[in-house]
């Protein structure tokens, strides 16, 4: 009887942690949400360009919102011990945060501030949430890759008391604000990555007093012990031993060789890009924060997507690269569209495990989104600055098609025309799926969007062109797929229609156009075998047009079958 008693109990204090394990990603997602409906910048606001975590009080993440990006997040996996090293716990005091937009300490590029905020009970500190999201502005060049250090393209805030005790260092805000475009939208992100690491605060406290907790230690040492296990076990499902995989990106004033060697060894997984393009003078630079993020994240959702992240199922998995390089550059090397090169790596990643996954691994995805940084100055008319995202497909996968119009890896959305039209006087003649961008395959990869933007009062505007890759080296199919198609940048005038072929600053003249075809996913397995049936139904949608249909799959959309 007793030892009935002793396995049930057991097995009650098991499902009373799991409760605990779950509500507490309830109160990040909770955090996060928060933070997406008070957010002033339209990227965090609509795209979802944030997230938000609560960590252990030695700055190690317990659990993230799914709410979010992974390049934000596994990046504040790191970077609150740096919070750590500069303000150690035994001088926080309640009411206290912490701001940094340190690209190389935070998430990657100026653009992204991130907030941390210590939490007390009983006078005692039991946590550390942190958050962050992209603002639109923070001086210098703007959102360009044109920059030649990391100077030129923006107000780097190291980190710095935002919070003392309640009270808001109006010093910091001030210079954030001077050196902003948009100093109202900037104040307003920061406020809103404080408001909703409160609101984080204040649900973990009601949990615990729930619960009965006076601190989530325990808790934390069993997620985190639970987390490493299975991820351990993952990557030992995983036969050993070593593959390669290389992918040439556009770049920037030249071709970007990206080069990974992943070796599986027991329960580690380590990944070295020796090899890769060293670090481009333009910023499209991935600082290793932001490397780390998007490796690991691309092998976790092949290997262990089921496992939380956290820094327990995080810690297996060593990433290596070369200083100076393309995915490890040096201080002051310029970084602003560092997702060029870190949102292609999950495919890179991919090709990888591909031997060892027996080819079981999605075609290559569109990867790095399409930012559209819109903007005039008062010398052409009425002036403003605005962002927008443009979305390529992701790649066909072993048993379905790729996703349409979907960014991945970082999961960001696409913000609504008519908030952009409200911020600026824009008008989007076009948003539509683009046909045929898909690669064809038994499994089609994702189709791309066709964006067409002019200005509504007549005037001329400028769109950078950083991140517009994949225009020269489309996403590759995958057993015997095809590739998507390659995206494309136009400008459009009543005289005619000219091909954009830069990085730099796109000029749009006066009664002018932008033209953007974003770039499809890769196909997965032979055409041939593609079901017709599907084709008839891409053919119905508009998604494959007549002309493919008949020189790719060989047939006239037959929805019964026949070719």
């Amino acid at each position: 009887m007793s030892t009935q008693a002793d396995a049930g109990g057991a097995m009650l204090a098991s499902i009373h942690t799991q409760v605990m394990w779950n509500r507490l990603i309830a109160v990040v997602e909770e955090q996060a949400q928060a933070l997406l409906r008070t957010a002033f910048g339209s990227v965090a606001r609509e795209a979802g360009d944030l997230s938000a975590g609560v960590y252990d009080t030695g700055g190690r993440m317990l659990a993230q919102a799914v709410t979010g990006t992974p390049g934000h997040v596994n990046t504040m996996a790191a970077a609150v011990r740096h919070f750590l090293e500069r303000f150690p716990p035994a001088t926080m005091r309640a009411g206290d945060a912490y701001v940094t937009n340190d690209p190389w300490l935070g998430t990657g590029h100026l653009f992204d501030y991130v907030v941390v905020s210590p939490v007390f009970r009983a006078g005692r500190l039991i946590a550390l949430f942190a958050s962050t999201c992209h603002t639109i502005d923070v001086g210098g060049i703007g959102f360009s890759a044109e920059a030649r250090s990391v100077f030129e393209e923006g107000t780097c805030i190291p980190h710095l008391k935002l919070m003392r005790e309640g009270r808001l260092n109006e010093d910091v805000l001030a210079i954030i604000e001077a050196n902003s475009r948009n100093p109202v939208e900037a104040r307003g992100d920061i406020l809103s990555l404080v408001s909703c690491n409160d609101v984080g605060a204040a649900r973990l406290l009601e949990m615990m007093a729930e619960f009965g907790l006076a601190s989530i230690d325990a808790l934390a040492a069993h997620i985190l012990a639970q987390s490493r296990a299975a991820a351990r076990a993952a990557i030992a499902r995983l036969p050993r031993g070593t593959w390669r995989a290389a992918m040439r990106l556009d770049g920037y004033d030249s071709p970007i060789d990206l080069h990974a060697c992943l070796t599986v060894d027991g329960e580690r997984l380590t990944v070295d890009f020796a090899g890769s393009s060293p670090a481009s003078a333009r910023g499209i630079n991935s600082p290793k924060c932001y490397t780390d993020a998007y490796a690991v994240f691309g092998l976790k959702c092949l290997i262990a997507p089921e496992v939380p992240n956290n820094a327990g199922s995080l810690e297996p998995f060593e990433i290596v690269a070369p200083p100076g390089s393309v995915v490890h550059p040096s201080r002051p090397s310029p970084v602003t569209a560092r997702h060029v090169i870190g949102q292609m790596l999950p495919d890179l990643m991919f090709g990888c495990l591909a031997e060892a996954a027996g080819g079981a691994v999605p075609g290559e995805s569109a990867g790095s989104i399409w930012v559209l940084a819109m903007a005039r100055d008062a010398a052409a008319g009425a002036p403003f600055n605005v962002m927008s995202v443009g979305l390529g497909g992701t790649g066909a996968r072993p048993t379905k098609d790729g996703l349409s119009t979907t960014a991945f890896p970082s999961g960001v959305g696409g913000i609504p025309v008519e908030v952009t039209e409200a911020q600026a006087p824009l008008v989007f003649w076009h948003k539509e799926f683009r046909p045929d961008s898909g690669g064809a395959g038994r499994h089609r990869g994702g189709v791309a969007q066709r964006i067409v933007v002019g200005a509504r009062d007549g005037g001329g505007f400028t769109c950078a062109a950083a991140t517009f890759d994949r225009r020269a080296n489309p996403a590759r199919g995958r057993s015997g797929g095809a590739d998507g198609a390659r995206g494309r940048v136009a400008v459009e005038t009543p005289a005619g229609q000219a091909t954009y072929e830069g990085k730099g600053t796109i000029v749009v003249p006066p009664g002018g156009r932008r033209v953007v075809d974003l770039p499809g996913g890769g196909g997965f397995g032979d055409p041939a075998a593609r079901d017709p049936r599907l084709v008839a139904r891409d053919l119905a949608n508009g998604l494959v047009s007549p002309a493919a249909a008949r020189a790719v799959y060989g047939t006239h959309g037959d929805p019964e079958g026949g070719r």
